[in-house]
């Protein structure tokens, strides 16, 4: 079980500064990500790049984060929170300033599947580090806010990426891509002193180092009874740290199927949207030029980035469950709408991209927040590290296809390939999304059998819970 020390701690500067720390990983994500289809305007007539080259840049550092997500999650559950937090930012260092250097498209690849790699192992690390720390009012809040990092740091790629191009023309790429490295730098100073969680080490026999770490972070005392001390079990046997075949036993593989299948049908379009805006911008008859290319599609992130404050504020007061649902129906019209008025006037088809990004708000705040509550300390790493990799499949195929369905199919074809991805994430969360509000941390994670009805019924008990709010 989790404390109810840590559940119902009051919200302090140590969280405060423990959510900063920790929405590193999501804002060097969106940077990353997003600063690479600046720099493309410059590094695509000077190393001389195809189609196929810029595909193959944009999909690079997503392959690296599926490889990474899965491999370092593990890692994670295994070794320890704490011990992987700094070291994979320190490695996106070292290859943000080698991108300074890359002289052809091969090196790029190899630098940027690496930065992906280092960028989905924070993921599983950072998040269930803070989800383990935080008290229950707060976490799905914080947990969300996590993803509102992510388009913090693609709006200022496009702002610092536009910046670059007005002083120093197209020939200042080099700059974008090293850029990352100042901002690694400073998440290396503010996570200096973090933590390890509770939790975990309670579960890893070092029950000490655990209560002392929360009598002076919290100023509490608690058991190592109350942090859920010894290895997890179900039906009797013990839970393996870290274990892939946990994740798909017939107790957790529902879940594990939900978190991966409703994060991958989110990203993969939202991606490919963000990767090559100006390109579909353009399809629709917006002028191309620097200024739409950086600060226009830096605007449509900010209106993903907006739309996930009201999602922030229905996941604690209608729910989790109502929330992903409404927000994945609503999220197809605009794609409809685009998809069968292909020659929409640009203003019209502008304003349709713009509602869809504010309707993703939904989706984006439980990519974290889900599997971080979904499943015990044992596994919690692991399957937020799953969840990314399956997600980045999807993001890195919707990424490499996107410019050719545009040429291959047209704007309205490939607008209706990404309603009907889409849709299929409408019913794996019909089907299979859960309702974890205002649960402590363990309890969120208790196994649960298959929804009947509107009810969820816990096992081992006869008590049960609503599923909706």
């Amino acid at each position: 079980m989790s404390s109810t020390v840590i559940d119902n701690a009051p919200y302090s500067a140590f969280h405060r500064r423990l959510a900063l720390a920790c929405s590193g990983g999501p804002l060097l994500d969106g940077y990353i990500l997003s600063i690479v289809g600046v720099a493309l305007i410059g590094m695509t007539p000077e190393l001389g790049l195809s189609t196929a080259d810029v595909s193959l840049i944009g999909a690079s550092a997503l392959v690296g984060m599926f490889v990474g997500g899965a491999v370092f999650g593990v890692l994670t559950d295994r070794i320890g929170r704490e011990v992987m937090y700094t070291l994979d930012l320190l490695v996106m260092v070292v290859c943000s300033i080698a991108s300074f250097w890359a002289t052809d498209v091969w090196a790029i690849v190899a630098l940027r599947f690496v930065l992906g790699m280092a960028v989905a192992a924070d993921y599983p690390i950072a998040t269930s580090l803070l989800a383990e720390w935080l008290p229950i009012k707060e976490r799905g809040r914080l947990l969300g806010k996590q993803i509102v990092a992510w388009y913090a740091g693609s709006v200022l790629a496009y702002v610092v990426g536009y910046l670059f191009l007005q002083l120093g023309g197209s020939g200042s790429w080099r700059w974008m891509q090293a850029s990352s490295a100042v901002l690694c730098v400073f998440f290396l100073v503010i996570r200096r002193g973090s933590p390890e969680s509770p939790l975990w080490l309670a579960q890893h026999g070092r029950g000490e180092e655990a209560v002392a770490v929360v009598r002076k972070h919290l100023g509490r005392d608690v058991t190592v009874e109350e942090l859920g001390g010894g290895a997890q079990a179900l039906d009797g046997e013990r839970l393996d740290t870290g274990s892939l075949r946990v994740l798909f036993s017939p107790a957790y593989r529902r879940r594990t199927l939900f978190c991966g299948l409703f994060f991958l049908c989110q990203v993969a379009p939202l991606f490919a949207m963000l990767t090559f805006g100006p390109a579909i911008l353009g399809s629709f008859g917006l002028p191309g030029g620097t200024v739409m290319d950086t600060l226009g599609t830096g605007l449509i992130s900010l209106v993903f980035l907006i739309g996930c404050y009201p999602a922030l504020r229905a996941i604690d007061s209608h729910g989790r469950r109502p929330t992903i649902i409404w927000s994945f129906a609503l999220m197809i019209v605009p794609l409809v709408f685009l998809g069968v008025w292909p020659t929409a006037p640009a203003l019209l088809a502008l304003l349709a991209l713009c509602a869809y990004a504010f309707l993703c708000g939904g989706p984006n705040v439980l990519d974290w927040t889900y599997p971080n509550e979904l499943f015990p300390t044992s596994v919690r790493a692991t399957a937020v590290g799953l969840a990314t990799s399956v997600s980045r499949i999807g993001a890195a195929v919707g990424t490499f296809l996107l410019p050719v369905a545009l040429t291959g199919l047209g704007i309205g074809p490939t607008m209706l390939l990404a309603a009907a991805l889409t849709a299929i994430g409408l019913l794996v969360s019909v089907r299979w999304a859960e309702e974890t509000k205002g649960m402590g941390l363990e309890q969120a994670a208790a196994l649960t059998i298959p929804p009947q009805g509107n009810r969820v019924v816990t096992d081992g008990s006869s008590t049960a819970r609503l599923s909706q709010s």
